[in-house]
């Protein structure tokens, strides 16, 4: 059996060390060179982009090194957002596409996810497919000299992905009565996202979070770290702010107010907004186990239905393609809009918003609040070693507090799969339950 490799969303650790090693990133461009292939007499292609992250300089090379090895032309990209990568390889025709990345984690992690021909993360199948071959090795079935792979840059990238997130805007709309605060979290979209913004007419782009100097990603600003939007909106008397994640996959937005709308309240704000224009497919939306019970309420009053996966944006995908939706996310901020793209796209989704914004011509704080969250607090307990979650009073704890919490509302004890986290969340309209359930747990678990 293979070890396991792929995580919740691609491959992430800390840069340098085990799964982000050079040597493990190099048989990972091996195995999934080979994986990917054709069986016709054509040369296959990949295209590779990145974060900002200063490790991206190392990951970069050994991939490369990796797909050349057995035959596999690469194309660079640079920084640019990881919904830009699914884009452009459908774009450019290419095989595979590859970005360089560990979201909102710290600059010392990063990470690798992987897309198909089709745009698409891959799915378990191909992930595991793909664990076996790093695993079992390529041995001596390398490329032979003269089939080596080439690898050049390709500088129209970015020019080209802000065209693609352009065109996904109503057409015979613009943002001129908008000013508009954007935070580019020193990521991937430092440059695409303003720029987007700026030829699709807005008043005026306050940019922040535009200044990457490899180790200030995420760090103290977009859309995990909110403080630096809500005061720059409210010092610049800007009418919306815009927060994205280091990869421009998330979206969390921000009223004239100064107030921090999520991704719960952005589904509720999109899906009334196209149930109204009839755009809406399936009669409802799918989101995660995580979602707040008020959107859930928001909908069903409204005779929509919203569908529960497990945490993943990847599992939201699936389920919205096998039974037909084009609208889902995650409280996070992960949105995906399936008529404009494959995957999540912070910048995509924050023009739709901005749409229903100029449609409705109202401010912000009346079009983005759309209903009341129900109390929910999450607590994250770090361990190290083997998760506590497979212990026994670990287990009875859990259950306890599900008893305590009863039919009132719910509980949610999970692994993250992308850092050394266990996630206690609980929710109900009793606030004093919730916390009491969440500290009590949290230091049970944090204990053991």
């Amino acid at each position: 059996m293979a070890d396991k490799y792929f995580g919740t969303d691609g491959v992430r650790g800390k840069a340098n060390i085990g799964k982000i090693s050079p040597r493990s990133v190099m048989n990972l461009g091996m195995a999934a060179g080979k994986y990917f292939q054709s069986s016709e007499n054509r040369r296959t292609s990949v295209v590779i982009g990145k974060d900002t992250r200063l490790s991206g300089y190392m990951i970069e090379p050994a991939l490369v090194a990796g797909f050349t090895s057995v035959g596999m032309d690469v194309r660079l990209f640079g920084p640019l957002p990881t919904p830009g990568v699914a884009a452009m390889v459908r774009s450019l025709r290419a095989d595979l596409g590859v970005m360089i990345t560990a979201s909102h984690n710290p600059y010392y992690d990063n990470g690798i996810k992987l897309f198909g021909p089709d745009g698409r993360k891959l799915s378990d199948d191909a992930e595991a497919q793909i664990e076996a071959l790093m695993a079992e090795g390529i041995g001596e079935n390398l490329a032979t000299e003269s089939e080596l792979g080439k690898a050049k840059r390709y500088d129209n990238a970015q020019a080209r992905y802000v065209e693609i997130v352009k065109a996904t805007f109503p057409r015979r709309m613009r943002l001129d009565e908008l000013r508009i605060v954007v935070d580019c979290a020193n990521g991937a979209a430092y440059r695409t996202a303003p720029a987007a913004l700026w030829e699709l007419g807005a008043k005026e782009v306050i940019s922040i979070g535009v200044s990457p100097n490899g180790r200030n990603i995420n760090l103290g600003c977009g859309s995990t770290d909110t403080a630096a939007l809500s005061k720059a909106v409210i010092e610049n008397k800007a009418d919306v702010g815009v927060a994205l994640d280091g990869d421009a996959d998330r979206l969390i937005m921000c009223d004239e107010k100064g107030r921090i709308i999520d991704g719960d309240q952005l589904l509720a704000l999109m899906a009334s907004g196209w149930q109204q224009t009839e755009q809406l497919a399936g009669g409802g939306i799918v989101a995660t186990v995580m979602s707040n019970l008020g959107l859930e309420r928001y909908l069903n009053d409204r005779k929509l239905d919203l569908i529960r996966t497990k945490v993943g944006d990847r599992h939201v995908a699936a389920r919205m393609r096998k039974d037909g939706y084009n609208l889902g996310g995650e409280q996070s901020g992960h949105l995906l809009m399936t008529d404009f793209t494959t995957t999540g796209d912070g910048t995509i989704a924050a023009l739709q918003v901005l749409a229903e914004i100029v449609r409705q011509n109202k401010p912000a704080s009346e079009v983005l609040s759309l209903f009341e969250a129900v109390p929910q607090i999450l607590n994250n307990v770090r361990y190290d070693g083997v998760s506590p979650l497979t212990k026994d009073s670990v287990k009875q704890a859990i259950a306890e507090a599900d008893a305590m919490m009863g039919d009132r509302g719910r509980i949610l004890v999970r692994a993250s799969g992308t850092e050394p986290l266990i996630r206690v969340m609980a929710e109900c309209d009793d606030s004093a339950l919730v916390k009491k359930v969440t500290d009590d747990l949290a230091a049970f678990i944090a204990a053991a």
